[in-house]
């Protein structure tokens, strides 16, 4: 059992994660300021190993008071997505690394840390070879630079570990339909069309809940994964937008979907992305894309509403 602390544990991953580690019966402190308003926790109260502070990760002393006490600490919190950074730079920064900064300011050198950086660091990518970890790092989003700076901060404060996480989609209580796959299958279940912008695109995917797995993988691993970064992704999931929209054609056959002729995705990424530095230690996504999609359809028939989204 350890004492854990979560910064942004309410988000789209916390969310997910939060149970689970209740689950394993560890001691669970969130930290988070409910930007977004949601409710999505409540199910967590009835744990007396869970703990709530109202509060932004950013104020140096309540991060001090979270971090007190605490094993290991999950810096979640964050302004996530490159429209989300556009739309807000200063608490992008402040957010991304200025909060990450603080943190490494105030831990105790014994005091673990497992953070979730992005695979969008890969920016443009390598054409056809794979991005490993050891890939050049060339974002070309705000969203992208600020993970990346932090992720470095954080490998180099020591004892901590890192994941590159592909693009992630599925159902989590705090809900996002903002997310690629999110989107897409939301659009074709209340659009039933889509005009597709640079659709050979390629980007890597993963499941939230896989995400949240991989997580409690780094807790029960921590000393051989110490000091390194993984990519973190379903390796047969590298797919071009294209290739998205035709799986989600399959269940949903009413679903049309077009590539613009003209016209650019202002996100402009695009790389193939390798996981096997992760799978050789042991970890290995469950949940492929169909099983979100699947999984989408359901969601979308109890919700349609513009709350569910970071933008």
């Amino acid at each position: 059992m350890a004492e854990i602390l979560v910064t942004g544990g309410a988000g789209y991953i916390g969310s997910v994660l939060v149970p689970m580690l209740l689950e394993k019966g560890h001691n669970v402190t969130v930290l988070d300021c409910f930007l977004y308003k949601q409710a999505s926790l409540l199910d967590c109260c009835k744990y007396n190993s869970f703990e709530i502070i109202c509060g932004d990760c950013r104020d140096e002393e309540t991060l001090k008071k979270a971090l007190k006490g605490k094993d290991i600490v999950i810096p979640l919190a964050a302004i996530v997505g490159f429209p989300a950074c556009d739309k807000d730079k200063t608490a992008a920064k402040t957010t991304n690394l200025g909060a990450i900064e603080t943190l490494l300011k105030l831990r105790k050198p014994e005091q673990k840390i497992i953070f979730p950086c992005t695979n969008s660091g890969y920016g443009i990518g390598q054409g056809q070879n794979y991005c490993t970890e050891d890939s050049p790092i060339e974002p070309v989003s705000l969203y992208g630079k600020t993970k990346m700076q932090a992720e470095k901060a954080i490998l180099e404060s020591g004892n901590s570990v890192t994941f590159r996480f592909a693009t992630l989609f599925g159902a989590s209580p705090r809900m996002r339909t903002d997310l690629l796959v999110n989107d897409f299958v939301y659009r074709a279940v209340f659009d039933r069309s889509l005009i597709v912008f640079e659709g050979s695109f390629m980007r890597n995917y993963l499941h939230v809940r896989d995400a949240a797995r991989a997580f409690i993988f780094a807790i029960e691993n921590f000393e051989k994964m110490k000091g390194e970064t993984f990519n973190c992704g379903l390796s047969d999931a590298n797919l071009s937008k294209l290739e998205l929209c035709a799986i989600i054609k399959k269940l949903v056959p009413s679903f049309t979907f077009l590539e613009a002729p003209i016209g650019v995705d202002p996100d402009k990424r695009n790389y193939l992305v390798s996981n096997q530095k992760i799978e050789n230690i042991g970890f290995k996504p469950i949940f492929s894309i169909e099983d979100g999609v699947k999984e989408l359809l359901k969601v979308y028939s109890i919700i349609k509403n513009s709350n569910y989204s970071n933008i």
